[in-house]
């Protein structure tokens, strides 16, 4: 009876690839700058700005995920945003105040943080460089922060031609 073939290089290896797009939320993601809803862009009037949020169109967000923001100087009370949330809300799968790319890392953030990290106690960890989904530079750093607890080397890049970051 023939043996069976083993690959030891791989079976024995302490080379974990990690590909952090893999924490990717495919959720599309779209902005809103309420500058549209102000007086010349920068003073809000209560009674317009009620009517304009009433007569928007919501439901193009509809299964979207909403990062509103404001691009000029004004001051925006806190209601305001609530109000904003009020309306936005039926139809946004989440509604969030800030830019796209901050929003972005905050949901990979909240998936890292539930990852388990343990697995990778002892472990030479390779965070997977090129991919087809953009993955923020500040989730490769929260990465490195977390494997630096667990992992024995970390690097990135590719099996093949990786990049060494810290070692234990």
């Amino acid at each position: 009876m023939a043996e069976a073939i083993v690959n030891k290089v791989q079976q024995n290896t302490k080379l974990v690839t990690l590909d952090l797009q893999k924490f990717h939320d495919d959720t599309p993601i779209e902005e809103l700058d309420i500058k549209q809803f102000l007086f010349q862009e920068l003073l809000l009037k209560e009674k317009d700005f009620r009517e304009q949020l009433k007569e928007f169109d919501w439901s193009q967000y509809e299964e979207k995920n909403l990062c509103v923001y404001c691009s000029t100087d004004a001051i925006i009370a806190p209601w305001a945003w609530m109000l904003i949330t009020s309306y936005a809300n039926p139809f946004a799968k989440e509604v969030f105040l800030g830019k796209k790319e901050v929003f972005l890392h905050q949901l990979y953030q909240r998936k890292l943080e539930e990852h388990d990290w343990d697995q990778y106690e002892d472990k030479f960890v390779l965070l997977k460089g090129c991919g087809k989904v953009h993955v923020p530079d500040s989730i490769y750093m929260l990465a490195t922060n977390k494997l630096m607890d667990t992992a024995k080397k970390i690097m990135y890049g590719e099996a093949c031609s990786n990049v060494p970051v810290w070692r234990k």
